[in-house]
């Protein structure tokens, strides 16, 4: 028998009758089979290129493979009800954004999971702003302009990428703070919806801001201001909500790391340093400068924090708009 073999016979008895007298089930060192990212949305979107870049990089950290597996649907929460009831052994991850954590899970008939106790939010990876925009024609530049003809024509319509969509909900959210009638009209994804905003079939559109920068840069759309509390590098000339005086709209769709509930503290802590050193890498911060994502490294209490008040603030929209998906 080869002496690294025995060796390692040896640990494992050692690591077995250790778990034995603690009363505590013996397991295998972490990880020692691949890993799954489920991904809420299909591939080629951003949640799908952040999930990928972190899974190369992960790979390498850990030793074994990083898989991304794409459940899209019912508003993030068919992958998210995944991950939800996977074995907590740290093989099934999720990449978590605002839409399977903040609002699917509330538009749905049937609330499928808690989103903050029925996960284990392990690390945040970063976020990126929404930016609310006009058609140049409607005569909005500002957000004081907004309001102004909300209130001059007793309603304003604006167009998202879909129902329960983070524009959507974000323009819900604006409605009820600024006590204004903004309408929703949606669209099957943000494509179509620039293509009638550009138009002039709909006067207002709100949306991630990545996709709609060369929009802005052409004078194709108005930007009127990005949802985070301080400006976003990929436009900084727009002004951010919060300077705007509306700290209570500040809203950013976060990209995280979360887990089935009650992972082992030890792999959350091991996946937490590995996705934090990740962020640190220079291709990786520049891949994400280029998708309008701020790296934001935390704690898993922090990263927890996180969502629990994000979910504090949008579950209550979501429900008082009657959202269903």
């Amino acid at each position: 028998m080869p002496i690294a073999d025995s060796g390692r016979r040896r640990a494992l008895k050692v690591l077995a009758a250790t778990a034995a007298a603690w009363n505590l089930p013996a397991r295998a060192a972490w990880p020692d089979k691949p890993i799954k990212i489920v991904v809420t949305f299909p591939a080629g979107g951003a949640s799908d290129i952040v999930a990928r870049v972190v899974a190369e990089q992960l790979a390498s950290k850990l030793g074994q493979g990083v898989v991304v597996d794409n459940r899209p649907g019912a508003g993030g929460s068919v992958g998210g009800l995944v991950v939800h009831q996977a074995p907590a052994d740290g093989y099934t991850l999720m990449l978590s954004n605002s839409t399977p954590i903040s609002i699917g899970p509330f538009a749905l008939e049937k609330q499928p999971y808690d989103p903050v106790d029925g996960f284990t939010h392990i690390a945040l990876i970063g976020s990126a702003p929404c930016v609310v925009m006009a058609n140049p024609k409607a005569g909005i530049k500002t957000l004081a302009d907004l309001e102004a003809a909300a209130k001059k024509a007793g309603r304003l319509d604006f167009g998202s990428g879909g129902p329960a969509s983070i524009g959507h909900i974000y323009g819900e959210l604006m409605k009820n703070t600024l006590g204004i009638n903004m309408v929703h009209v949606p669209y099957r994804g943000g494509a179509p919806m620039t293509t009638d905003l550009i138009a002039g079939v709909v006067p207002v559109g709100i949306d991630v801001l990545t996709a709609f920068v060369p929009y802005f840069k052409s004078g194709q759309l108005v930007p009127l201001m990005v949802t985070s509390a301080s400006r976003s590098p990929l436009v900084p000339d727009v002004p951010s909500v919060a300077e705007l005086g509306q700290r209570k709209l500040v809203l950013d769709n976060f990209f995280g790391l979360s887990g089935p509930p009650k992972m082992p503290a030890d792999i959350v802590a091991r996946l937490n340093t590995a996705v934090n050193e990740v962020l640190a890498v220079p291709a990786v911060k520049t891949k994400m400068g280029e998708l309008g994502i701020a790296p934001n490294a935390a704690s898993p209490g922090a990263f927890t924090s996180f969502v629990k008040d994000q979910v504090g603030q949008l579950a209550p929209t979501v429900k008082g708009a009657g959202v269903r998906l």
